[in-house]
């Protein structure tokens, strides 16, 4: 991984180099701030540079021995550490390096972490991944070691907050005592859950959101239409993996709408038949799709009664909604909006709460032919 692979961040890729160039790394340095900004890609990247050979333009040569090694995630002065989960096999805790196949799949092309993904990949699990105390001892064994190729060795460690208390106790000995020759890396989403001890002593840097620019750029490049990967830049605010999900849900976005418009339409025309239908068809998809269908609705009804103030710039409509919603906005107003949400937010409750969908549906079909009169 080379900084230039990585979008945005250069206030901090400037930080994390001037630190390497100057030799003034610090033993324990940790990447905080929201997830999906790219930390974990910049610890890597920051990684790579201390051990290349050979900088060029201000980044990792990318072609040298130790880049090769480093890009291929086999560099054996590197250490990777994050949670794992305790199998049934599992006579005693594991450790990351029991992980090691699944952990590079899941890294690979991957500039961002999310944390969901990497539980889901992992299958059918019970509880989430942690750290355990075995990772701690079997770190401090590799660490006892000299560097094989020269240079430092470095353990570059993804959520350190997700710790046992006993791992963390054996780590912070490693922080306060540390080898001459030994850096750790941390990464944190949530560094208010590290362990006070601990986080007092490590150096840090905050990584910020990323510009809504940035993540546009990365959006178009798969792809997407310039405003509507402004639209998704905006409501991702600045989590580059949020941005990439919302891509995968672009076609269930379109069903949604397209159910959103055919509700509006024949309660507009009071064709309560087809409206029965539309319940019906509705039920059909399952709990946890209507769910997701009534969340969309409801910021649909936000977004159309913002439209009539005509401030696009609080708008957040891609181009498919808009098209509808220029001409319908005028019936949100402010005598029912209030009174659709509610209706809205009852029939997601009901759902939850496993209500028979046919007859909540069918309920909200009812009170929208009311309120859009209003």
């Amino acid at each position: 991984m080379k900084f230039s692979d990585i979008p945005g961040q250069e206030q901090v890729k400037a930080k994390l180099k001037a630190l390497a160039d100057t030799s003034k790394i610090p033993h324990a340095l940790l990447l905080e701030g929201p997830g999906g900004v790219g930390k974990y890609a910049l610890a890597r990247a920051f990684a790579q540079y201390i051990h290349c050979k050979n900088h060029i333009d201000g980044d990792s040569c990318g072609v040298c021995s130790s880049c090769v090694r480093h890009q291929a995630l086999t560099d054996i002065d590197t250490h990777f550490v994050f949670p794992v989960i305790k199998r049934e096999k599992d006579t005693k805790a594991p450790i990351s390096d029991d992980f090691r196949d699944e952990w590079n799949e899941y890294l690979r092309d991957r500039l961002t972490m999310d944390f969901d993904e990497w539980t889901k990949s992992l299958g059918k699990v019970n509880g989430q991944p942690i750290t355990y105390v075995t990772e701690s001892e079997a770190l401090l064994h590799k660490l006892s070691y000299a560097s094989r190729n020269g240079g430092y060795k470095i353990v570059v460690w993804w959520l350190p907050e997700k710790m046992k208390i006993e791992a963390a106790n054996k780590l912070l000995k490693m922080i306060e005592e540390p080898f001459d020759d030994t850096l750790f890396i941390l990464t944190s989403d949530n560094p208010e859950n590290i362990i006070p001890t601990i986080y007092s002593r490590l150096q840090r840097i905050s990584v910020p959101a990323l510009p809504d620019n940035v993540v546009s750029e990365r959006l178009q490049a798969y792809g997407i239409d310039p405003k509507d990967a402004a639209i998704i830049a905006r409501n991702s605010r600045g989590n580059l993996t949020a941005a990439i999900n919302a891509l995968d849900s672009l076609n269930d976005e379109k069903e949604y709408l397209d159910y959103f418009i055919r509700l509006m339409r024949l309660a507009y025309q009071r064709k309560v038949a087809e409206l029965r239908e539309w319940a019906n068809d509705l039920a059909s998809w399952g709990r946890e799709k209507e769910v997701k269908f009534y969340d969309y609705t409801l910021r649909l009804i936000r977004e159309n009664f913002i439209l009539n103030f005509n401030l696009p710039q609080l708008n957040f409509l891609n181009s498919a909604e808009f098209d509808f919603s220029r001409n319908f906005a005028r019936f949100i107003n402010e005598r029912n909006v209030e009174k659709l949400i509610d209706t809205f937010e009852n029939a997601k409750t009901d759902i939850i709460g496993n209500g028979n969908g046919k007859i909540v549906n069918l309920d909200v079909a009812i009170r929208v032919i009311l309120l859009l009169k209003k």
